[in-house]
């Protein structure tokens, strides 16, 4: 996953502008405490922030590949 389908996952299933705020505001433990901006910033790895995200969330697997029903989810990182 790129940064930039990072991002436009968060805008299909969050909201454009919720998902964006949500993305820097939303501390992820799972990230050592850091939002999911913060992370991409410091160069984790998109999936891996994605996953982070989503399971914070409760997101469940069926909604975690946006609109595009085809799209290959990413496996998490190992």
């Amino acid at each position: 996953m790129r940064n930039r389908e990072f991002w436009q996952l968060v805008d299909e299933v969050f909201g454009a502008q919720y998902g964006r705020t949500l993305a820097g505001d939303q501390y992820l433990t799972e990230l050592d405490n850091r939002t999911a901006a913060q992370a991409i910033d410091d160069g984790v790895d998109p999936r891996v922030v994605w996953h982070a995200l989503c399971d914070a969330l409760d997101v469940p697997d069926a909604k975690r590949w946006g609109i595009d029903k085809y799209r290959q989810a990413p496996p998490r990182a190992r």
